[in-house]
């Protein structure tokens, strides 16, 4: 979590509580016209004690909204200037930034519902340090959204999952590591994986992992964060009584870019991982094959007129 960042601009309208128990942290970068709307719904939880803003590179319309905002609604401290550093970057800014006891991340196209902030807290109830908990993310239809409880994350069902082989072939089931068409569970359960959209830590352990690692400049630190807490012999918990409505696809960058990321931080995580030679070799052969399934996704997209 040592970050050499540019300088930047701390805003904030007043005095924060000297305990603050709940920060929020949101990383924004050419969100778009969710911003807003995923901003109101921070600001209706009344369980938010602090909302920490970080600006990676806003439109001058959406940088003028948040300056005003930072300088307007005492629980928000806005943080810009540094330049695009990166998610990565710009949440360790926000996590270091915040004050409170638990530390809440949430992406700026999705949209906390009523009682998310509560379930999130209590699921820390009687679990190790660290402990990781995920919102149930959810579609604007109301059904579950992909990636929200995932298994473990793996070249081989990475590379499966991504062309949805796993659902199209029996045989391959086993490999399938999305979770979203099981039951739902009553109550909070360990889940290898969650999603970033919303996510929750309780700030000792966020610092015990030194936060997220900066390798990681989009996509995949939240998966690296999952597998490091249960490295340490914590635990990843799937919350699903916390509800996020996440948009998606809402950034004004070239999806093709930000698919290229997500490429580059799946190669550099199973690298990472690997604990074997083999596992190693397996890695780094399949790297390039990761690389393109990710740059040829938005193509599919376009032709099949969704995402997968």
């Amino acid at each position: 979590m040592n970050s050499i960042l540019p300088s930047f601009t701390t805003l904030a309208a007043g005095a924060r509580p000297a305990r603050p128990n709940i920060s929020v942290v949101m990383v924004v970068y050419r969100t778009g016209g969710a911003l807003i709307e995923s901003i109101k719904h921070v600001l209706d939880e009344p369980l938010v004690d602090e909302f920490v803003i970080v600006d990676n590179g806003s439109s001058p319309r959406d940088a003028e909204m948040l300056r005003a905002l930072g300088l307007t609604e005492p629980r928000v401290v806005l943080q810009q200037g540094h330049g695009n550093v990166g998610f990565a970057r710009g949440a360790n800014l926000g996590a270091t930034t915040a004050k409170g006891e638990y530390i809440i991340f949430i992406n700026p196209d999705a949209n906390m519902q009523t009682g998310c902030i509560a379930a999130l807290v209590t699921a820390f109830r009687g679990q190790p340090t660290p402990t990781v908990v995920g919102a149930r993310v959810m579609n604007t239809d109301g059904s579950e959204q992909r990636g929200g409880r995932r298994g473990e994350v793996t070249p081989i069902t990475t590379l499966l999952s991504f062309g949805h082989l796993t659902r199209r072939y029996a045989g391959l089931s086993g490999y399938e590591i999305h979770r979203e068409t099981e039951p739902l569970p009553r109550s909070p359960v360990p889940m290898p994986t969650i999603s970033g959209a919303c996510f929750a830590l309780r700030r000792s352990d966020f610092e015990a992992l030194d936060g997220f690692d900066e390798g990681y400049f989009l996509h995949v630190e939240d998966i690296d964060l999952c597998w490091r807490a249960r490295q340490a012999g914590g635990q990843v918990i799937f919350q699903p009584k916390a509800q996020v409505v996440h948009l998606g696809h809402t950034s004004l960058e070239h999806p093709v870019k930000v698919e290229f990321h997500k490429g580059v931080g799946l190669s550099r995580y199973f690298i990472k991982r690997a604990d074997t030679l083999q596992r190693y070799a397996l890695a780094v052969f399949l790297a390039p094959a990761i690389m393109l399934m990710s740059v040829c996704r938005p193509l599919l997209w376009k032709i099949t007129g969704r995402p997968i």
